[in-house]
């Protein structure tokens, strides 16, 4: 992806560039204290830590953080909100970065997008994560055969140490789904 097409893309995509004016306005108050990238369990594996994304973000350099893999990084643990001496939706702006990142760009966020939907889907239907149910539907949805086999070593060591459980797909819509949809009549 060219830096051109990041900047021009925001534009042409009126929504896309709401929400990102939307996160703007939610970290527009961060001191830059670094706490956020202390408390992320994932910081040592983003490319950029998540202050220096924030502060990119607020001087404009859009190109810089969707050419970045720190937001799609974010497990949303919450620990960056939660400790955010600010009191800042950090998590809330992360996920917002990904909408507007799986809005504009599908093509290079299409695996992103499509593991997200997975996990949102296991954890609507079961309140908690399904480890087999929810790669199964991930690398149904990513329609690739050879995948799948670059994750059998680790599926092996997982279920050696009793990590991964087999477990029948249960049907219906689960527990979670009116809170689910709750929420999404909320934020529309």
């Amino acid at each position: 992806m060219a830096l051109s097409d990041v900047r021009e893309k925001p534009a042409a995509r009126p929504e896309a560039a709401r929400r990102l004016e939307q996160v703007k306005d939610k970290v527009a108050a961060c001191i830059q204290c670094g706490t956020c990238s202390a408390s992320c369990p994932n910081a040592e594996f983003m490319d950029m830590t998540p202050r220096r994304m924030w502060r990119a973000l607020l001087a404009g350099r859009v190109e810089t953080v969707f050419l970045s893999q720190t937001f799609i990084l974010c497990a949303s643990c919450y620990m960056c909100t939660l400790r955010c001496p600010r009191g800042l939706p950090l998590t809330w702006a992360m996920a917002g970065l990904k909408q507007a990142a799986f809005s504009l760009y599908p093509d290079r966020f299409r695996r992103s997008a499509l593991f997200y939907r997975a996990f949102m889907d296991n954890i609507r239907q079961y309140g908690r994560v399904r480890e087999m149910e929810m790669m199964t539907r991930y690398f149904l949805a990513l329609k690739h055969p050879l995948v799948p086999l670059g994750y059998t070593s680790m599926g092996i060591r997982l279920m050696a140490k009793h990590k991964l459980h087999l477990r029948l797909p249960s049907a219906g819509p689960g527990r979670l789904a009116p809170l689910f949809d709750r929420a999404g009549r909320q934020e529309g």
